[in-house]
């Protein structure tokens, strides 16, 4: 067995507390599309007030990355993944920091008249936008370069799901003039799931980039 160097230790730190704010960040998602399409402020509440927990998580591990760079002074592919989990770090801070949005939209929208039809489509996008970030999440744990091209590509999906919705939510609302308020909610949410998609496309970006050192837009 190899003996590891310092710096393989503190990598390996590095990568172990990406995935636990990775995982939180996934958790914090599912619970606020669970409390946007239920109606539950209780847990909409909850996921406003662990927002906390996710920038605290992005603080530690800008403060290991940026020390990791200055004493260790990696070089080539030992720097790029240093660099990888700093930006990274941030694309998934900022996929919470929606979680949060949507959170928010739960309790401003309660007791105003709404659209069920529209929320059931929702409740399909959030889906696949929660399923899109826990796929890339892997993906990145897992340094997987091909399948890093294949979650990527589903962003569509989630595109799509923009489209449809918002163009439901405009009719829904010719039609029944009250549920305006809502609409304005559901449209917001849609543009935070879709932000969300983006994200977790960035995160299989970064990945690429770990693996062949290239920037690339997928």
């Amino acid at each position: 067995m190899m003996l590891r160097t310092p710096f393989e230790e503190e990598l390996e730190k590095l990568h172990n507390q990406f995935y636990a704010m990775g995982t939180e960040v996934a958790a914090q998602l599912k619970k606020s599309l669970r409390a946007f399409i239920s109606h539950d402020l209780e847990l909409a509440k909850e996921v406003i007030e662990n927002d906390e927990i996710v920038n605290n998580y992005e603080t530690k591990l800008e403060k290991k990355s940026l020390e990791l760079i200055a004493l260790q002074q990696p070089v080539s592919s030992d720097l790029r993944t240093v660099i990888t989990a700093l930006k990274a770090s941030s694309d998934v801070e900022r996929m919470g920091d929606h979680a949060v949005a949507i959170a928010k939209a739960t309790i401003r929208i309660k007791g105003e008249s709404r659209m069920t039809d529209i929320e059931t489509e929702i409740k399909k996008m959030g889906k696949a936008a929660r399923h899109m970030v826990e796929e890339a999440l892997e993906v990145y744990l897992n340094g997987d370069e091909e399948r890093a091209y294949e979650i990527a590509a589903s962003d569509e999906i989630i595109d799509n799901y923009f489209r449809d919705i918002q163009a439901m939510t405009v009719e829904g609302v010719r039609e029944n003039p009250d549920a305006a308020f809502a609409a304005k909610e559901y449209i917001q949410v849609l543009v935070y799931l879709e932000r969300i998609g983006d994200y977790a496309r960035n995160l299989c970006e970064w990945v690429v980039y770990l693996k062949s050192g290239k920037i690339i837009e997928l």
